[in-house]
């Protein structure tokens, strides 16, 4: 059983309370750093991320066709939310949100999914993709780097969809160890995208491996988990249950692959289940290690469903900025911290989570840029009540542009300069626009809007606005 981190944050004030104290290099360079709060355990962290997993695919929310066990317990032992949102209606943009703690758009250019091989999907993608600048970069400050500068182990493996070249790679961004797929989306089996390119990768080297690509994503998580002491952050980012549709037990010799099946749900089904597996043999090696008590587990997904998933009566799906499209699930458990068995009102966003678990960690981010994404942590220990707060999207790509404001229950969507205003507190599924019955605040949330996009625009897109090269 690993050693439990002693509660004296250095060796000096070990020794004037008489203890013995022992430490790794690790946790010495913390202390000499001062960038972990004194005089308290801290928690290691395992962040899931699903692929395009509706809002309604899992046992704990509804789902009637899909068996969940592994990822239901979670919530059974610790938090459900029923209003937690991605910050993006794709991939990319969430991602970026998830590990910086910042709205994607400070960053620019990462507004939608990078294409295949590096490809922009709209004017300032494009601009990015065409000056190798395409992806997340190193400067800016991201949960894995900071957990890591506090003495945390990191580790990223599954899906990354944050930069193709090297220097956006997750080496760059903190992470230790990394294993996965650079770009959006693989073959299971093959682990090739669309245009035959491989894109799977072990510490910045290709690798090829055998085997359908959730099990491999588990299976080197839990390797890494096994050679790794407290305290660690865990990144596994599954690409299921994103396209390819490929039942991971219909292997095909013949092909070297399994056949695809979009729009199958029974296919759909046996993915999340192998997901939702590997996920509990994951939890069984928290268990295994005695480390369960003390370490946050968060489930979630980048993003509403496709047409291959459920977002329930929700209206829109993946790409859109309905409810369905950005409304996700959302678990999280810490035996020693959090209440089990309770379900979280309080609106939260993707970006929340880096500033919640940087709390937790009791991670300093004096001299970090500011987070938009809030700290969590006092709601969700029953220390404070929920809060009402005001919270924006926008979604580029090709000639879309989508844009919405949510404030309180109200929420206003510009659709490709299509408005529509809802109660969200009467009309969750968005089907009564009450636009013309309130022209007054369709105006105010119009000019929240506008003032937000003023200032989250980012920097390194200037040239672009200028028409500079």
């Amino acid at each position: 059983m690993p050693r439990p981190i002693a509660t004296f944050p250095c060796p000096a004030r070990a020794n004037l309370a008489g203890m013995k104290y022992r430490m790794t290099r690790r946790q010495w360079l913390a202390c000499l750093a001062g960038s972990a709060a004194p005089d308290r355990r801290r928690p290691n962290i395992v962040l899931v991320v699903a692929d395009d997993l509706g809002s309604a695919d899992l046992s704990c929310y509804g789902c009637g066709d899909i068996r969940t066990p592994h990822i239901d317990s979670l919530a059974r032992h610790g938090l459900r939310f029923t209003q937690a949102y991605a910050n993006g209606p794709e991939c990319t943009p969430t991602r970026t949100a998830l590990l910086t703690g910042r709205y994607q758009q400070r960053v620019g250019g990462l507004e939608c999914a990078i294409g295949v091989g590096d490809v922009g999907r709209y004017d300032e993608a494009i601009w990015l993709a065409e000056r190798g600048e395409l992806g997340l970069p190193a400067s800016e400050p991201t949960l894995p780097r900071l957990l890591k500068r506090a003495g945390y182990a990191t580790g990223c493996f599954g899906k990354w969809h944050l930069g193709y070249r090297p220097k956006f790679w997750p080496s760059r961004h903190g992470f230790d160890e990394w294993f996965g797929i650079l770009g959006g989306n693989a073959d299971y089996f093959k682990h090739t995208e669309d245009d035959g390119r491989r894109v799977l990768y072990q510490n910045d080297r290709p690798v090829e491996r055998k085997g359908y690509l959730t099990d491999l994503i588990a299976e080197e998580a839990i390797r890494w988990l096994r050679k790794t002491r407290p305290p660690f952050f865990l990144y596994l980012a599954f690409t299921a249950p994103h396209t390819p549709i490929q039942d991971p037990d219909q292997f095909d010799p013949a092909t070297g692959t399994a056949p695809r099946r979009q729009g199958h749900r029974p296919t759909y089904a046996r993915m999340v289940e192998r997901m939702d597996a590997r996920v509990g043999d994951v939890l069984a090696e928290l268990d295994r290690m005695g480390v369960a008590e003390d370490t946050i587990v968060v489930f979630v997904s980048d993003n509403g469903a496709d047409p291959n998933g459920s977002n329930g009566l929700l209206r829109g799906r993946k790409g859109t900025l309905w409810e369905g499209g950005i409304r996700i699930p959302c678990l999280m458990r810490w035996p020693r911290a959090l209440p089990a068995g309770r379900d979280v009102q309080q609106l939260a966003m993707t970006m929340d989570l880096a500033p919640t678990l940087l709390a937790a960690a009791g991670v300093r981010t004096a001299g970090a840029p500011h987070f938009d994404g809030l700290d969590l942590l006092p709601v969700l220990k029953g220390e404070a009540a929920p809060f009402s707060r005001t919270v924006f999207w926008r979604y580029k790509r090709g000639n879309d542009r989508r844009k919405a404001v949510r404030r309180g229950s109200w929420k206003l969507v510009v659709d490709n300069d299509r408005k529509e205003l809802h109660d969200l507190a009467r009309d969750e599924r968005e089907q009564h626009d009450v636009a013309a019955e309130h022209p007054d605040l369709v105006r105010e949330l119009e000019a929240l809007l506008a003032k937000w996009e003023r200032d989250v625009e980012a920097p390194r897109l200037r040239g672009y606005r200028s028409g500079k090269a």
